[in-house]
């Protein structure tokens, strides 16, 4: 049971920009998170992804994420060494502290920033599935802060990605087995909510301000034009990028499993609308090439 469903304003935090990436999954979201982790004034948590606010919504979480916090505390326990001189050991403990306390969220980033930090950035792609209401938590937490919100969402072509992020979970688990599996996985709710960019964007576009959101895409993301605009959309001075670098990649390049290119193209069709429609010319002309959805 938390102890605190409303956390205390934190003075450490005042006035920073609490920046939050929430996916999509499969869109560089690790780049991004060692991209930031290089700016100057920016914050990032060594976990990468907190999964604090996807909690509250265990039905479309893959997995059981406050079981992942308290084991992966319990292996760093059995590791022995020094806790202080390990980053990650700490910031297991706050993870956990979560499950228990509304307040260890923010205290967990007041911990890590200093006088000089401008943004404290949580970059945890599940956060795209918790819907409006979710949201909704997330702008009631960040309000009872002295924060300015920002909330970043990274597309990629709707098949690609989904594809690229079928591949990870069977890499990931084996039992996976993508190759036999993948009828059931392409209509399960957690694969499916983070496919969903109607949803997502239109649920963004309720609850948060004009100023608090940004949609960028994936297939763009690494251009000087899209980190500009993402550093200021932090409050972050821009700095160049290291593009060669791959981070968390998908090591499998296997082929789609016959039939499963034409399923997703189908199911898939409705998000390469909305997404023609909301943005336009800003779609990545890569969408059309690959033949997909956009003519």
């Amino acid at each position: 049971m938390k102890v605190q469903t409303s956390p205390l304003p934190n003075p450490a935090l005042s006035g920073k920009t609490f920046f939050l990436c929430i996916g999509a999954a499969k869109c560089a979201t690790s780049w991004l998170y060692h991209y930031l982790a290089g700016l100057e004034g920016a914050v990032v948590s060594p976990l990468k992804e907190v999964h604090f606010f996807d909690t509250k919504h265990p039905e479309t979480a893959l997995g059981d994420l406050e079981g992942l916090a308290r084991r992966r505390l319990k292996w760093r326990l059995e590791q022995g060494g020094d806790p202080g001189a390990d980053p990650l050991f700490q910031a297991s403990v706050d993870r956990v502290q979560m499950g228990y306390d509304d307040n260890a969220y923010f205290a967990h980033f007041a911990r890590l920033c200093g006088p000089d930090s401008k943004a404290f950035c949580d970059i945890t792609p599940g956060y795209s599935a918790i819907g409006s209401e979710g949201f909704q938590r997330i702008k009631d937490f960040a309000a009872t802060q002295d924060v300015r919100l920002r909330v970043l969402f990274v597309m990629r072509d709707p098949v690609a990605r989904f594809w690229s992020q079928l591949r990870h979970l069977e890499q990931v688990n084996p039992g996976n087995d993508i190759s036999n599996r993948w009828r059931e996985a392409i209509t399960a709710l957690p694969l499916t909510a983070r496919a969903d960019y109607a949803g997502i964007v239109t649920a963004m576009d309720a609850v948060f301000a004009p100023e608090e959101r940004l949609c960028l895409f994936y297939e763009k993301l690494f251009e000087e034009e899209s980190l500009r605009r993402l550093c200021g959309f932090a409050g972050l001075e821009y700095a160049e990028a290291d593009t060669a670098t791959k981070h968390n990649e998908t090591k499998g390049k296997a082929e789609m499993p016959e039939g499963l290119a034409a399923a997703l193209r189908a199911q898939l069709a409705p998000q390469y609308r909305f997404c023609a429609e909301r943005f336009g010319a800003d779609v990545p002309p890569q969408w059309a090439r690959a033949g997909h959805g956009i003519p």
